[in-house]
């Protein structure tokens, strides 16, 4: 699973972290010698989500995800795409090709720039998502949704924790579409 190997878990962890469908997801077993990063994780991320329209949010962390080949949180966010916006193929079709929406487009664009070259965003970036109508709040909740994914994405790849195996229930478009990166476990 893992590239290093992590203490054996407390139950109590793992099942506190026990994902909605039932099993321990990967990334909860490496977090188990860090329960005090996780648990920082799960409180950073919320509150960036909480800001946030959840669809926006999935996008952001999509394209985040996809840029970064990060099969883990591509699955696991597209699944949410997937499972409250869009269809399959429309989600599948989001990891290729920017969305038709001109708004979603340009979040997506500037999602992956953050995650991909932070350095590069410049004024005249923030200011084409301010003539499509987003305020400076939504900016900064694009880079913080991005720059945290990051981070997750990194520490789970540079790991070597691969995707759950539970991701092999979504239909093999989906699925494949959406493995970028590291195959699922």
């Amino acid at each position: 699973m893992a590239f290093i190997s992590t203490p054996e878990p407390a139950d109590d962890f793992l099942e506190q972290n026990r994902a909605p469908a039932g099993h321990i997801p990967n990334f909860v077993t490496l977090f188990a010698a860090r329960p005090d990063v996780y648990d920082a994780w799960k409180q950073l991320n919320g509150a960036i989500k909480a800001n946030m329209d959840l669809r926006r949010y999935e996008l952001v962390t999509l394209a985040a995800a996809t840029a970064l080949k990060s099969s883990y949180c591509s699955l696991a966010h597209g699944q949410v795409l997937a499972d409250k916006f869009y269809s399959d193929t429309e989600v599948a079709a989001l990891v290729v090709e920017p969305p038709a929406d001109p708004v979603d487009r340009a979040v997506m664009a500037f999602a992956r720039k953050v995650a991909l070259a932070a350095d590069t965003v410049t004024s005249s970036d923030v200011e084409d998502l301010r003539a499509l109508g987003l305020s400076d709040e939504d900016v900064l909740d694009i880079v913080l949704a991005a720059a945290a994914r990051s981070f997750f994405s990194k520490t789970l790849d540079a790991t070597g924790t691969t995707p759950d195996a539970a991701f092999r229930n979504l239909p093999s478009s989906l699925a494949e579409a959406l493995t970028v990166g590291r195959p699922i476990d």
